[in-house]
């Protein structure tokens, strides 16, 4: 039997050491520990991935908590029956003792892990597509604020109605008319689309 652990963070500048202290407290071998810095919405990351083609029958697999291995319910249901069933390889979840397959390996220990497993997955769900709302929600009333997100937008210079004729009629360079307005070719183009439908409208 070898012994792995699990680590995941949702983006690169999340922190796993809580992560990685209970791997070292179970004395896993680091070289034996993946580690993914990527969102949970699904299972094709490369650490993942890799510890795939490392477990074979009889291995244990450690990771802290359950969404750690996986935030989609579906997904996470699906990974720990390949895991469980088809690969046969014991998991733990170190806070959650009730889902460690190798205890309660009768029927009534596998239902009752079954059920835990399900609700829990479930709830990591929820939960994420709950921040996911909330995230929408909180930029939606900040917009309705004023708040402007994204890069600042370039303005044209007060005389650019201006610069534009001298550069229709040929007067002005194309080189010369950016350098004038400070704007780089493809904002230039754009604030003259506005331009000509502003005066449309008109």
């Amino acid at each position: 039997m070898t012994v792995y652990g699990y680590v995941r963070c949702s983006s690169q500048d999340q922190n796993e050491d809580r992560q990685m202290i209970a791997m070292c407290e179970l004395n896993i071998p680091p070289k034996n520990i993946f580690i993914d810095k990527q969102s949970g919405k699904d299972f094709q990351r490369p650490a993942y991935q890799a510890l795939l083609k490392k477990l074979k029958k009889g291995d244990l697999l450690y990771v802290l908590s359950l969404d750690r291995l996986g935030r989609n319910y579906e997904e996470t249901l699906k990974h720990w029956r390949i895991l469980t069933k088809e690969r046969e390889v014991d998991i733990c979840v170190i806070d959650m003792p009730i889902l460690d397959t190798r205890n309660g390996r009768d029927l009534m220990g596998t239902f009752i892990a079954d059920t835990v497993l399900a609700i829990l997955s479930f709830v990591a769900e929820t939960e994420k597509n709950n921040i996911k709302s909330r995230q929408k929600a909180g930029i939606a009333a900040a917009r309705a604020r004023g708040v402007q997100f994204g890069r600042p937008i370039k303005k044209p210079p007060d005389n650019f109605s201006f610069l534009v004729k001298q550069w229709e009629h040929g007067k002005l360079p194309v080189r010369e008319l950016l350098m004038q307005t400070g704007l780089k070719e493809a904002t230039f183009f754009r604030r003259l689309r506005e331009l000509r439908l502003t005066k449309r409208k008109w």
